[in-house]
């Protein structure tokens, strides 16, 4: 069996509170986006996991490898799959690439075992993988709150593309989440966003855009502010750095931009891939 694992973007991160527990509250927007890695599970007599990417772990670090065991744990499941994931997504961008491959392999699990299991219980097993991965287990626009567990999908009704650029550093989650200042940081209104793009507003959504987490990893990676300021220079209408980054991406409505964009960055020496937000009916859940 095979399913595509798709990326997402923030197109607003609010960083609302650092809670007692080390971990911090959240409210986002986020939205999948046709870009994805490619996973093909089979039932086998033991786990394995072959990839395309030798520098990725292929055990227990590894999310694909994590989410079959939490799927055993939490639905007594005893089949073991050989995997084989295909990456295009890349790593410590910002685009929840770990996160999508988890919960593509939750999704199979539960068609191939015929699990009857409510869409509740597959979010709080996605919950023990990663924060990312309840979302992208669902695969629509969203409004995420909490650590990631709370998810109140909605309908976007506005149309737009996206240039995703990727500078060659990475950066940490632990370091941009360790780095925020509390005095200073911004606080972007994810419940303006989300009325934007369910009322398509285009000019009230490219205002809403905004990221905690942005300022923190402009310091870690210098690359990222160049990414942005570039693609606005470029005449992106906007432009925002997605999660905790490196990934910048520019929002317009012109494709000859979006052609001649990516001509540059490529040439600079990014990752650049033109996507759409996904339709929602690409996937369901299980």
């Amino acid at each position: 069996m095979k399913e595509r694992a798709y990326a997402k973007i923030n197109l607003c991160l609010d960083v609302v509170r650092r809670r007692e527990d080390g971990y911090h509250e959240l409210k986002m927007i986020m939205v999948p986006v046709d870009f994805y890695d490619v996973l093909e599970m089979v039932p086998a007599q033991e786990t394995t996991l072959s990839l395309n990417r030798n520098y990725l772990p292929v055990n227990d670090k590894n999310t694909v490898i994590k989410a079959i065991h939490v799927m055993q744990e939490c639905f007594g499941v005893t089949a073991e799959y050989a995997c084989t994931l295909t990456k295009h997504i890349p790593t410590q961008a910002g685009l929840a690439g770990g996160s999508a491959d988890a919960a593509a392999a939750i999704r199979m699990i539960a068609a191939m075992e015929g699990l009857n299991a409510s869409q509740e219980e597959l979010i709080a097993a996605a919950k023990k993988v990663g924060a990312d991965v309840p979302f992208c287990l669902l695969n629509r626009p969203a409004l995420v709150e909490g650590i990631g567990e709370k998810i109140t999908p909605f309908e976007c009704h506005t149309d737009f593309s996206i240039l995703l650029v990727k500078p060659r550093k990475g950066v940490s989650t632990a370091a941009a989440f360790g780095g925020l200042d509390f005095s200073t940081m911004e606080h972007p209104d994810a419940e303006e966003m989300r009325r934007a793009l369910m009322e398509n507003d285009y000019d009230g959504m490219i205002a809403a855009l905004g990221n905690s987490l942005e300022e923190v990893s402009l310091r870690l990676v210098s690359e990222i502010r160049e990414i942005k300021e570039d693609l606005l220079a470029l005449g992106f209408d906007g432009a925002l750095m997605s999660g905790s980054g490196s990934t910048v991406f520019g929002i317009t409505r012109n494709q000859r931009l979006m052609q001649r964009a990516g001509t540059i960055m490529r040439n600079r020496g990014c990752f650049v891939r033109s996507v759409k937000i996904l339709d929602s009916g690409t996937q369901k859940i299980y």
